[in-house]
């Protein structure tokens, strides 16, 4: 199979991760599109807040835009890039209730996570921890990504002209936010949110801009007095559709997914890109998550799985299996849901190497191999595998059982059954 039949292939795929790298394709390289600069690679991004630990929602983020990335590399031959970009720049509004050393993180209220004790006490910071744990997380999935730290771009001064940037376009970036907001909230919003040299602290207040080339603006801090400083080099951080946008922009963001309670977010960071001489990236508005209830997830109720908690039933590429199918459709999240997921993964593993090439794009298990690189070739997918022992037979065993389905018997009745299995193939 030669690559352009792949290429050929991935045109008319009906698959959504197919779909969505056709239409990056055709905005980077249709009417008006100028494609990549000097033959750069096309930039994906996905987005981390560290005030808490990686969950099951930054994984289906960055498996949805693997899919896509490895869908748009099939279409194209192009290099790509995955940026998992942490903002670790934010204020800690809240102490979350299930972190050590709550009586600490509360003196450290409203300063960037970036600037806060780590409460566990083994990394510089608060951020840094969580950081090590986002990468910890993602490398055990096998993403290939490039990780960005908020606090690097801004402290090192990488995101200084992006800044000056902002600030030269100040006013019209208020024109879009303010019609937005409540009166009250309105009255002390600015785009850029000065740290207040005394404090520390992150804060929420008008700001002057006194020269937006030389990066200088003025304010009054909490205690009362003016000050005027630089807002480079760390010393201020973005609101956050301002941030969202000034990304976009400065890293040349191409493409980036986003739940649907971001939508407002994705519309008005849209407009400030524009006024900042960028564009919108491309991307899919994902529906979330809901309970066994159909009730939408809750961190602070504790609705959801955890992804050790799917771990303990059923495998990794069975919860990427279950994540796959229309992202616009909200999907319930619960242990009961684990069995078929299991079982139809391997199903549609099993069906992949003799499926013709236009079918196995449409096979989730084609995405999942591909995700990683495990599907190393397209004609070799490596999908001929087979599990001896569905979830649903052990289900099916365990209530025939009954009062006798202890992990004693039911492991002596699997024993038997592959031997009996096994006894069978022989003959044949």
């Amino acid at each position: 199979m030669t690559d352009n039949t792949l290429t050929d292939a991935a045109r008319s795929s009906k698959a959504w991760p197919f779909q969505e790298a056709q239409r990056l394709h055709k905005r980077l390289h249709g009417k008006g599109g100028k494609g990549k600069p000097d033959g750069a690679p096309v930039l994906f991004e996905t987005g981390y807040g560290p005030s808490g630990l990686p969950h099951i929602g930054t994984f289906q983020e960055v498996l949805r835009t693997t899919f896509v990335r490895r869908a748009y590399e099939a279409l194209t031959g192009e290099p790509t890039r995955l940026v998992a970009f942490s903002d670790d720049m934010d204020g800690l509004r809240k102490v979350p209730s299930n972190l050590p050393n709550q009586a600490m993180l509360t003196e450290h209220l409203g300063k960037p996570l970036s600037r806060i004790p780590d409460p566990f006490e083994k990394y510089e910071s608060f951020s840094a921890h969580n950081n090590a744990m986002l990468r910890e997380f993602l490398d055990r999935f096998g993403f290939e990504y490039e990780f960005i730290a908020s606090s690097t771009r801004y402290n090192t001064g990488a995101f200084d002209d992006a800044l000056k940037n902002v600030l030269r376009n100040n006013q019209a970036i208020l024109d879009i936010m303010l019609p937005t907001l409540r009166a009250e909230r309105a009255a002390t919003y600015s785009p850029i949110m000065p740290i207040s040299p005394k404090t520390g602290v992150v804060l929420q207040v008008p700001v002057e801009v006194v020269d937006a080339d030389a990066g200088t603006i003025r304010f009054t801090d909490e205690d009362g007095e003016v000050i005027e400083q630089s807002a480079l080099g760390g010393q201020s951080k973005l609101q956050w559709k301002v941030d969202f946008a000034m990304r976009w922009v400065a890293l040349g963001v191409d493409y980036e997914m986003y739940g649907k309670d971001l939508t407002d977010t994705g519309v008005q960071s849209g407009k400030i890109a524009r006024v900042l001489g960028g564009n919108k990236p491309e991307g899919l508005i994902y529906e979330l998550f809901l309970d066994e209830k159909g009730e939408k997830i809750s961190k602070s109720k504790g609705n959801g799985l955890t992804i050790e908690q799917w771990l303990e039933y059923g495998t990794e590429e069975s919860l990427g299996f279950y994540i796959f199918p229309n992202p616009k459709s909200a999907k319930q999240l619960h242990t009961g849901v684990i069995p078929r997921a299991v079982d139809d993964y391997w199903q549609f593993r099993e069906r992949l190497a003799d499926q013709p090439l236009d079918k196995q794009l449409g096979n989730p298990a084609w995405h999942l191999l591909r995700a990683n690189h495990s599907l190393a070739t397209p004609e070799a997918p490596g999908a001929g595998d087979t599990v001896p022992v569905s979830f649903g037979l052990l289900l099916n065993l365990a209530s025939v059982l009954g009062a006798e389905a202890t992990a004693e018997n039911l492991a002596g009745y699997v024993a038997s059954y592959l031997g009996e299995t096994e006894k069978n193939a022989d003959l044949e």
